[in-house]
């Protein structure tokens, strides 16, 4: 990992060499997907199941070899061990309690005139979920993704996923039981996209397509928005520990460890204030990779974007925090409440040592849905309010309409958009 120390007259420039990633759009990529999507949207179920047999090696005939209903997903929650069906429905059953906080009202006040204003809050009609398959398995990704819709009302939540030579995964499916998916269909990639966007025969048209993806999947996301309402375009996983010595160097090891073994270019970054402290964590993280299955997955994360950062101490800490912006950050120390209230930018806050970030990617409740690539500064973790919408209520008064009249009168004259002048003059009693 490269060593930082924030007293380097260089400090500055190397941690923006550190953050940067390219996320600028593959020309090549952008050009397969375009064709795939007109594709789909021209020819249907046709060309999804065409696209999905080619680039999934399956051998599907008809769209239906493509479709599980309630009763396969069912059917794959009872092959389960019980302990794995016992985690599942923990986890989905703590994701609904958190989620259901954040479920939005409808709200209305009247003003001294008598003229109603408010809010009508309203879930979508139907949503899309897109679950990563073939090696990977990620039934949390389902649960993350659903609950909220769940929670926020949503009627239908149409799940699509990849089974490459038709394996379909019990955890993926059984998940998508216990959270209340609606329907799945056995797709993926910019397909998959395409026919959530657009509609086919058989799929239906959604609203929003929340869920991470593959290269392809983000540009067909990029390309879709506008259609239909996506969640993110998501970059490399990230983690940023803040550490004041105080916990084991194991336990912060193997959280730097969690996310760099997602892939070669997730990036875990760990700013201590002991230079002492950050050589025991260094130690422990040369013990421990020996022991790791991802190994070199792991080594070629840390080797290419991670880093150990010597601040003087942990009000600076923070404040290199809210610039870095992390998806996850742990504050590992004492009192992390009180630090807490320093960070103004990051998708998820792990508060003590006990708080490892891999409680929240599974069971914590929040949602793992969360911005990257310093995008915290403006944007939200996946919520129940991503899948609600905002209407205005305005019921003007006779009285109202008098004062209104005016301002808006002399508004609209000096737009010069007189029928707008006129629709309001022409309720007014002089």
């Amino acid at each position: 990992m490269k060593k930082l120390d924030t007293q380097s007259p260089d400090f500055q420039a190397e941690l923006k060499v550190l953050l940067a990633f390219e996320t600028a759009q593959n020309p090549e990529i952008d050009r397969i997907v375009a064709d795939i999507c007109a594709d789909v949207q021209k020819r249907g179920d046709a060309a999804l199941i065409e696209y999905t047999n080619r680039f999934d090696s399956t051998s599907a005939q008809t769209i239906d070899d493509l479709i599980l209903t309630q009763d396969d997903l069912q059917s794959a929650f009872e092959r389960l061990p019980e302990n794995i069906q016992t985690a599942l429905k923990t986890a989905a059953r703590r994701v609904e309690s958190y989620h259901k906080h954040q479920k939005m009202e409808s709200w209305t006040y009247e003003d001294e005139d008598g003229t109603l204003l408010g809010q009508q809050i309203t879930p979508l009609d139907r949503v899309g979920i897109y679950v990563p398959g073939g090696k990977a398995a990620y039934p949390s990704s389902v649960i993350m993704n659903a609950m909220p819709a769940h929670v926020a009302g949503v009627k239908e939540i149409i799940m699509v996923v990849p089974t490459p030579k038709g394996e379909r995964n019990d955890i993926v499916l059984a998940a998508a039981f216990v959270a209340g998916v609606t329907k799945v269909f056995t797709v993926g990639g910019a397909q998959a996209v395409a026919a959530l966007a657009y509609g086919t025969e058989s799929v239906p048209q959604v609203d929003k397509i929340t869920g991470p993806g593959n290269a392809f999947v983000a540009a067909a996301k990029r390309r879709v928005f506008g259609v239909v309402g996506i969640d993110m375009v998501a970059g490399p996983s990230e983690i940023l520990v803040i550490a004041d010595g105080t916990t084991p160097a194991d336990w912060v090891a193997m959280d730097l460890f969690s996310q760099a073994e997602h892939d070669e270019i997730a990036q875990a970054i760990l700013i201590g204030t002991s230079q002492a402290y950050l050589d025991e964590v260094q130690t422990a993280m040369n013990r421990l990779i020996e022991t790791m299955p991802r190994r070199v997955i792991i080594e070629a994360s840390l080797g290419n974007r991670g880093a150990m950062i010597l601040a003087k101490d942990l009000d600076e800490a923070c404040e290199i925090a809210n610039y870095i912006s992390p998806e996850h950050l742990e504050l590992s120390v004492e009192n992390p409440q009180e630090w807490a209230k320093k960070i103004r930018h990051a998708g998820a806050i792990f508060m003590g040592r006990y708080t490892s970030e891999s409680l929240g990617d599974y069971c914590a409740g929040p949602n793992h849905v969360l911005p990257t690539s310093r995008t915290a500064r403006f944007s939200s973790p996946l919520g129940t309010y991503d899948f609600q919408k905002r209407s205005s209520l305005i019921q003007v008064s006779e009285q109202g309409a008098q004062k209104l009249g005016k301002t808006a009168s002399v508004l609209a004259h000096g737009e010069s958009l007189t029928a707008h002048a006129r629709a309001a003059e022409l309720r007014l009693k002089d």
